[in-house]
């Protein structure tokens, strides 16, 4: 079984949801870890822990991300991280795969499935270690996690989208 050792300098973990129904905000999440165990000749076998601190919300905002840091959505005093616990990862094709966990979000826990695509390996002209890379997307409901603050719109509609879409990439340093 090899180690994984996150390098931050090469991850990232962003997100948009949509905005007035016309346009999206983006954001991301500066301070994460990921914690892999397994192989990665034998992807399907391993385990994914991530581990989000609610308070690195960044949308280049200070006025938006402290409301999002507030009980109307994230309420990061109570609940300081969100969490995902895969439960399996299903090989879709060369490279692509289907991760299955456990999300929580401010103390609600749904299974969701992420899109993970598996970059291969090089080795480091710096030190000579080995990197591997990984790409992950996905959509989660944030009403599902008591994420329910908005507000109507007089044309129709609300301010904030229920849907989040989010994108990430992670840089390991892979060890015997």
């Amino acid at each position: 079984m090899a180690t994984f050792t996150l390098d931050k300098v090469h991850s990232g973990i962003a997100f948009q949801v949509k905005h007035m129904m016309v346009s999206k905000t983006k954001g991301e999440f500066t301070n994460f870890d990921v914690q892999i165990d397994g192989d990665v000749n034998n992807l399907e076998a391993a385990k994914w822990t991530v581990t989000i601190d609610t308070a690195s919300i960044d949308t280049n905002n200070e006025d938006r991300d402290n409301h999002l840091r507030s009980g109307d959505f994230f309420n990061v005093e109570n609940h300081p991280q969100i969490t995902f616990v895969s439960d399996s990862i299903k090989k879709v094709s060369d490279g692509e795969y289907e991760v299955t966990g456990q999300l929580t979000i401010k103390d609600v826990t749904n299974t969701e499935t992420f899109n993970v695509e598996y970059n291969g390996t090089s080795k480091s002209p710096m030190d000579g270690s080995t990197i591997a890379g990984f790409d992950a997307e996905g959509k989660v409901n944030r009403e599902a996690y008591g994420l329910t603050w908005n507000a109507p719109l007089e044309t129709g509609g609300v301010l904030v989208g229920k849907d989040v879409k989010f994108s990430a990439n992670f840089e390991f340093v892979v060890g015997e």
